[in-house]
């Protein structure tokens, strides 16, 4: 072998080794991502986030943890997304309807009475339809990696009760920051006004507004019932939680990185919705106790109030999506 392929051969061992070891250095070095979230931390997502650190940790030796800042910390839901695509943080839990604005496909999950039940809820998050849906934020520099369970979300009001949509004529009810919120309410003859959540308890208690719209936990832990004495159980939209993080993150994790995320997101999913079953049940109970009147509606007038939604589907984008999730429930 002549001197100039020693030479050559020796570049290239030496580069080799190089690279091995840059592979091996990141495979070990410690790795802590940035979460932050809107919750309390008695509410059945941080809980079963810290669940999901602990897996985390555990799966990957201690070499990986999540720094979870819980009460919105870090900003709103649509403020932690943008720091997420510029790469200032690295993970979020943020609502479906938080996502419309990046991932159009997302506004599906607020149509109203879309699933026949909860089963046909997750049949659809588990299918090839959820998984393309989590993906569809990657041009947007977003990925999600699961769905947390966030049930049915049901009307509240603090001056009268409401048992059919001719009661909501009039009220100003709070809906989130998103265009399918609004067009909902609307529909079904009530006022729809966004307000952030963070001052909905203050909207409420001053006659800002006159109710507001979410799950039983959520009702419970915000400690809206306290301004607000009517649960009406109409269960119009099942929104989930979206566990979702940056692609300039997870990028930057090697493979067995994201191997051992993906595994405590999918065990993270399975606790989390035993916690909320248990919550949800423990909220109503709760509420009641404290004085709510909870009213189990007849949703036969509230799905036939939203009918006007679907028809002007007709011949969009989203119509096959709505179509695909509906074949779903009926097999």
């Amino acid at each position: 072998m002549s001197n100039y392929s020693v030479f050559i051969r020796s570049i290239v061992v030496a580069l080799l080794i190089m690279v091995l070891s840059a592979c091996s250095d990141k495979q070990n070095e410690h790795v802590a991502i940035r979460f932050s979230h809107g919750l309390d931390t008695q509410h059945p997502v941080h809980k079963s986030l810290i669940y999901m650190n602990e897996v985390l940790q555990q799966v990957s030796g201690g070499s990986m943890e999540l720094i979870i800042y819980p009460s919105a910390q870090l900003g709103s839901e649509r403020e932690v997304l943008e720091l997420l695509q510029i790469g200032s943080l690295g993970m979020t839990k943020v609502s479906a309807s938080s996502l419309e604005a990046f991932v159009p496909q997302m506004k599906v999950f607020s149509l109203p009475y879309l699933f026949n039940n909860h089963a046909h809820f997750w049949q659809t998050l588990n299918s090839e339809i959820g998984q393309q849906l989590l993906d569809a934020g990657t041009p947007y520099r977003v990925k999600g990696l699961g769905y947390f369970d966030a049930g049915s979300r049901s009307f509240y009001t603090t001056k009268r009760k409401v048992e059919n949509p001719e009661q909501l004529t009039g009220l100003k009810i709070r809906v989130m920051n998103s265009q399918s919120a609004v067009d909902m309410v609307n529909t079904m003859g009530a006022s729809a006004t966004p307000v952030s959540w963070g001052e909905l308890y203050t909207a409420l208690q001053q006659g800002i507004v006159e109710g507001a719209e979410n799950n039983p936990p959520s009702f419970y832990f915000s400690k809206h019932y306290e301004v607000s004495k009517y649960y009406l159980l109409d269960e119009h939209t099942a929104i989930p939680d979206v566990i979702v993080i940056g692609t300039h993150k997870w990028n930057s994790l090697t493979q067995q990185q994201q191997s051992w995320l993906t595994q405590a997101m999918q065990e993270a999913v399975v606790y989390q919705r035993i916690l909320w079953a248990e919550a949800t049940k423990d909220s109503l109970q709760k509420v009641k106790d404290a004085g709510v009147e909870v009213i189990v509606a007849d949703k036969t007038s509230f799905q036939k109030s939203v009918e006007p939604i679907y028809q002007k589907l007709q011949g969009t984008k989203l119509e096959p999506l709505v179509n695909s999730i509906k074949a779903l429930g009926e097999h």
